[in-house]
């Protein structure tokens, strides 16, 4: 057995990366705007009153961590918003309708 599947089996833990300090899960402003930006270039993107709404949205969901990440998917916020063919991943009643 490998050796991190032992110690992850005897019951050591590693926090995860938003706990730990050796990662930085924090994304600058401008780095977010590449990204949503490069993820737009190719998909269909709703309009700006539509983007707003579902970020407000995201934003006021319990589900949002490090106010860039959803808990109930892993993506991040801003640019799964951003493209049409997303849908809210919110466990049993999707928050975008």
């Amino acid at each position: 057995m490998d050796s991190s599947v032992q110690s992850r089996s005897a019951g050591k833990r590693e926090p995860c990366k938003g706990c730990n300090d050796q990662y930085d899960v924090k994304i600058s402003e401008a780095k977010m705007a590449r990204l949503v930006e490069l993820a737009s270039r190719s998909r269909p993107v709703v309009d700006d009153a539509e983007y707003e709404r579902r970020l407000s949205t995201c934003y006021n969901c319990p589900g949002l961590q490090y106010g860039t990440t959803c808990r109930y998917c892993g993506c991040l916020v801003q640019v799964r918003a951003k493209l049409v063919e997303s849908t809210c991943p919110f466990p049993y009643e999707p928050r975008w309708t």
